[in-house]
């Protein structure tokens, strides 16, 4: 079982859809999983795209970050989630980048408890350029 974590806190998977593999991709894919290793101009962006969900296989690779900011910066406004080993301390960034959401396993929700992650959810507050500028 997987948790969702939000600005909000935890949350149960709300997706029940289902998704497609990055690869056996038609034009009317609704929900799209990311490898960390494609480059981000090769995902199609299709009016029926809800959900794109990228996975990261270490706290340690970043490319994930970099595939969520190419999307938005290509005009993806759908459902943005990574997924895998993302830690509390990276959650600003995912959300900077244009995460809506991290998907993490049980066992690192109970390393990591709710509390992490919301220390770190007013991302827009633990931004070293505006505190330099304000």
């Amino acid at each position: 079982m997987t948790i969702i974590v939000t600005d909000e806190g935890f949350a149960p998977e709300t997706w029940t859809r289902g998704y497609t593999a990055f690869g056996d991709t038609a034009n009317d894919v609704v929900a799209l999983d990311v490898p960390s290793d494609i480059n981000p101009d090769d995902i199609q962006i299709t009016p029926s795209l809800e959900m794109v969900r990228v996975d990261f296989p270490s706290f340690a690779d970043g490319r994930g970050f970099t595939i969520a900011r190419m999307l938005r910066l290509k005009g993806y406004t759908g459902r943005l989630r990574a997924r895998g080993h993302v830690i509390a301390d990276q959650y600003a960034m995912a959300r900077r980048v244009g995460f809506d959401e991290v998907e993490i396993t049980q066992d690192l929700a109970a390393r990591q408890p709710q509390s992490q992650w919301q220390f770190r959810s007013d991302w827009t507050a633990n931004d070293y350029q505006a505190r330099l500028r304000g």
